[in-house]
């Protein structure tokens, strides 16, 4: 059985007194229950609700910050849950059957302290502790909306979390410091790694393939700094991004050619710009039968081709042995017969092996870099493989990103928080030591709206055949591609 005997925090004994009640025969022995209290708890708890006045909680309202009071009957609840209940045969158990267990213990120890809660009150608890003791605490209610793109701890008692772009107070806290840094080292050991003073960084990932950096004290002064980059559940389309406005259809259109005719692709942009959900969307114009192998820091692409090698980055254990970097594993690719390299992100000198790849037989191949425009892009990959210590003369390196790279794609975060494909840039060849580039696609602000929205439009910038249109003939897309160029002209003029 679940029981033992034990104290609260205010030297009432928990289960002391309670006769014990045989479990039901259908259940193991594993899966037995925590041992209740009396048969007449469930009346004890409905004479209190009705003669007491209740917690100074609005039930009628929506999600809201919790006060004082509602933290301090939690955390009473809550030593008394731990003092009672044995927490390694709980771990041993279905996390459904887990949870109803506790739940039964909640409300026997609610009963017993006689505390004053209504039904709604008593069941937001209930899912409060639930998730304390089985998930992520107070994330769990965060993860659970779809609507959150990024959420930032700051400490136990400061959460912010960004919606449609703009961040927002959360409206949750953690118990304590001790209990945030709890949360997360359960998130980080799902990867095999750990956080603590002697490894205070960390990068690792959700289930659902959402990000995770953590960062601890003594690095972080006012307590663990915890940032998750959400991953919508259902994962965007490009006809999505032309709902949403980030790209017109005619830009759409020239975005899936551009992905099926193994255009080589750089994905530029700032942080928080859409980079990855980009790269996701081009994924899916690649053929089915295509190998196509993924290189990432932390794994994020979710591609929906049947034939793809997910590679992943991996940090020195605590011998400071056994670190694989990016470079490592774009080194390691060309040799498993890749078709398409994509790299999440690309951050130092593994730029220069990447553009080896695209410039040797692998077309298609793809990356993102952080940065704000297709020229700084550009001279970005000049930085990264100056980093890299090659020493190659700077008209060597011009001529190997443009033998490369074919297509860099612009994305920004405008000041409302909307995203925007901002650029569609092709690289064409050299004048002189000049990298030279044509705009096939533009945004173009034209002000805002009266509630602070952004508005503008993308149109073409009337090139009628563009650097890759013998690739889009191979494919049988030049006529699809030169519909959408001049209809997004066309529109243009007519505006």
């Amino acid at each position: 059985m679940f029981g033992k005997r034990g104290s609260n925090s205010g030297g009432n004994t928990i289960i002391e007194s309670v006769p014990e009640v045989s479990a039901p025969q259908e259940q193991s022995a594993t899966t037995a229950p925590i041992e209740p209290v009396a048969a007449s708890a469930p009346e004890v708890q409905r004479t209190v609700i009705e003669a007491a006045p209740p917690m100074s909680m609005n039930e009628t309202d929506g999600p809201r910050e919790k006060d004082e009071e509602y933290y301090d009957t939690k955390s009473s609840v809550f030593t008394a849950l731990i003092d009672t209940i044995d927490l390694g045969q709980l771990a041993r158990m279905d996390p459904e059957a887990a949870r109803e267990e506790i739940r039964d213990i909640v409300n026997d120890i609610i009963s017993i302290k006689n505390l004053a809660m209504s039904i709604s009150q008593q069941e937001e608890l209930l899912d409060d502790i639930c998730n304390d003791v089985l998930g992520y605490g107070p994330l769990e209610p965060l993860l659970a909306r779809d609507d959150i793109s990024d959420i930032m701890i700051n400490g136990a008692n400061s959460t912010f979390i960004e919606v449609e772009g703009k961040v927002l107070p959360a409206g949750i806290r953690f118990r304590d410091n001790a209990q945030l840094m709890n949360v997360c080292q359960r998130i980080v050991s799902q990867v095999g790694r750990r956080v603590d003073e002697s490894s205070p960084i960390c990068d690792a990932r959700l289930p659902d393939g959402s990000r995770v950096n953590v960062i601890a004290p003594p690095l972080a002064i006012d307590g663990p700094a915890l940032t998750i980059r959400k991953f919508k559940k259902d994962k965007l389309t490009l006809d999505q991004l032309v709902k949403f406005g980030s790209i017109s259809p005619e830009g759409a259109i020239v975005l899936q050619i551009i992905g099926r005719v193994r255009c080589n692709i750089v994905i530029s942009g700032g942080t928080g710009s859409g980079k990855t959900t980009l790269l996701n969307c081009l994924t899916r114009y690649i053929d089915t039968d295509e190998r196509i192998i993924t290189c990432e820091d932390s794994a994020e692409l979710q591609l929906q081709q049947p034939h793809v090698v997910r590679l992943e980055t991996r940090p020195p254990n605590l011998e400071g042995e056994g670190k694989i970097t990016m470079t490592d594993l774009v080194k390691n690719c060309l040799r498993m017969r890749p078709e398409r390299i994509i790299v999440g992100e690309v951050r130092g000198p593994e730029v220069f092996d990447l553009l080896q790849a695209m410039n040797t037989g692998h077309d298609g191949s793809m990356g993102t870099i952080h940065s704000n425009s297709p020229r700084e892009c550009l001279n970005r990959i000049e930085s990264m493989i100056a980093m890299g210590g090659f020493s190659l003369p700077a008209k060597t390196v011009r001529e190997i990103i443009v033998g490369s790279v074919d297509i860099i794609i612009q994305a920004a975060r405008l000041r409302d928080g909307s995203r925007r494909i901002t650029h569609i840039t092709e690289v064409i060849g050299l004048e002189g030591d000049v990298i030279t580039t044509q705009d096939l696609f533009l945004y173009k602000i034209e002000g805002e709206d009266a509630n602070g929205k952004i508005k503008g439009r993308h149109h073409s910038t009337g090139i009628g055949r563009p650097a890759f249109w013998d690739r889009a003939r191979m494919f049988n897309e030049e006529n699809r591609l030169a519909k959408a160029l001049d209809d997004s002209a066309e529109h243009e003029d007519g505006i």
